[in-house]
């Protein structure tokens, strides 16, 4: 073999082996709220232990509309929902980018009972060939990505008579199989034109949750009298059966997604009238655990088709609660959880407690309320007020690797506060969002 021929071949094979080592491992979409598993959680490995001083290598960025929800991502496309004038509308991004691909719209009249912003709360739900939209005023719409138009729409609220709560509609559905499942929360006529602040006098009329044909909108069960909460659905599999749970205003409901068969209701919610429930469920195993911060913090269950067993749970009456969440989603990470607790910002602390305990391991007060992302051995965490931290996951000691704020070319902070939606993870790519902006970051070691 000539010479040249070889050193052709071994530069070839340098230039192959460079071009798959740099890449990410295992890439994943995140094409629905907290990513493909429903608890911010990536599986992506090859990111970088450390940051540089400014942060990330910011890759793209742009200004949003109003709303407090970060978009999803699918095949290589970024799908934003947000408000603009009196339209909602969805942009779809090329995710590498950030150049605009198309867009869909609908017009909205919502308001926000106590002035907070009337932008959608929920992230968009990608399924194949088809995207679903959840607006604040209770609009679903299901889009065909291929022809970028409407397949089918239904206004929830006004169909199943929700009485309006504080901040308009936030829960973003699941899919399962051919199903999508929607907190719904309506109640019986006599209760129409009642607001939040009747909200405690009034009752069910069994669609706290509707099971939706995914491919046409019509229904194909409904479940209980309970009204709606701010915590997204999220599906598991339990010893070899699937379970939705529902993290509803009165409480946790288990049940069978299939046919809508409640294995339990667990009461679970503050007595305070503006007290909501709004953290995603964390299943790690038969055990799910759920938490509020207005007054009864956390408790963790053992379920079992039919019912379930207290594992532990906060005391009531005591003021040293395990965990608090607010808004945000605690993660599981190797028999522990780390998730912020508080409902202020500036009682709000940063802790890690033991799974099947409750006991608290740690505890870092002084940055506000956060939302978590756990990746590749590390926790990324954003502060509502916009400060970006790259935490080693240890359940011995809180251990900050890196500490940035994003800023432009002129020293002005990207991400305006409130900083609300959990950071995404996809392809190597970290996304992040303040009050009206949008930044992908580059954080694979290597590409």
């Amino acid at each position: 073999m000539p010479t040249w021929v070889h050193s052709l071949g071994l530069v070839i094979t340098t230039i192959f082996t460079l071009f798959i080592t740099d890449s990410p491992s295992a890439a994943e979409d995140w094409p629905t709220f907290l990513g493909p598993r429903h608890n911010s959680t990536s599986s992506e490995t090859g990111l970088l232990k450390q940051w540089p001083q400014r942060g990330p290598k910011e890759l793209w960025q742009r200004k949003l509309g109003t709303g407090y929800g970060i978009g999803s991502i699918s095949e290589g496309k970024f799908y934003q929902f947000d408000r603009y004038g009196d339209v909602n509308r969805l942009v779809v991004l090329d995710a590498k980018t950030g150049d605009e691909l198309w867009t869909y719209e609908y017009p909205t009249q919502y308001d926000d009972y106590l002035g907070y912003n009337n932008g959608p709360r929920c992230s968009p739900i990608i399924d194949g060939d088809r995207v679903y939209l959840y607006g604040a005023e209770g609009e679903l719409h299901c889009v065909s990505i291929p022809e970028k138009k409407l397949l089918w729409k239904r206004n929830l609220s006004q169909e199943y008579m929700v009485v309006p709560n504080f901040f308009g509609i936030g829960s973003t559905p699941v899919i399962f199989e051919d199903k999508l499942l929607v907190m719904v929360g309506g109640s019986p006529e006599e209760f129409k034109g009642l607001g939040p602040y009747d909200i405690a006098r009034v009752d069910g009329n069994g669609s706290g949750v509707v099971a939706l044909d995914k491919l046409t909108g019509k229904e194909i069960y409904k479940i209980s009298d309970e009204l709606a909460s701010y915590a997204s659905l999220t599906l598991a599999e339990i010893d070899g059966r699937p379970w939705c749970f529902a993290f509803l205003r009165g409480g946790l409901l288990g049940f069978d997604p299939r046919d809508g068969k409640i294995d339990f209701h667990y009461p679970w919610r503050a007595k305070k009238l503006e007290s909501v429930n709004a953290s995603t469920p964390v299943i790690v195993g038969d055990e799910v655990f759920i938490s509020e911060c207005y007054a009864v913090g956390s408790t963790l269950l053992k379920v079992k088709p039919g019912g379930y067993e207290v594992v532990w749970k906060d005391e009531l009456r005591s003021r040293d609660h395990a965990m608090e969440t607010h808004w945000n989603t605690a993660v599981y990470q190797d028999g522990y959880l780390y998730g912020s607790s508080g409902r202020h910002p500036h009682e709000a602390e940063l802790r890690c407690i033991q799974w099947k305990t409750g006991k608290v391991m740690w505890s870092v007060p002084g940055l506000a309320r956060c939302s978590l992302l756990a990746a590749d051995g590390h926790l990324i965490c954003l502060s509502e007020y916009g400060s970006l931290m790259l935490i080693q996951t240890d359940p011995k000691q809180y251990r900050l690797v890196s500490k940035v704020t994003l800023q432009d070319d002129d020293g002005r902070d990207l991400l305006k506060p409130p900083a609300w939606a959990a950071p995404i993870l996809s392809d190597g790519r970290l996304y992040v969002r303040g009050e009206d902006r949008l930044v992908c970051l580059e954080v694979a070691a290597k590409r």
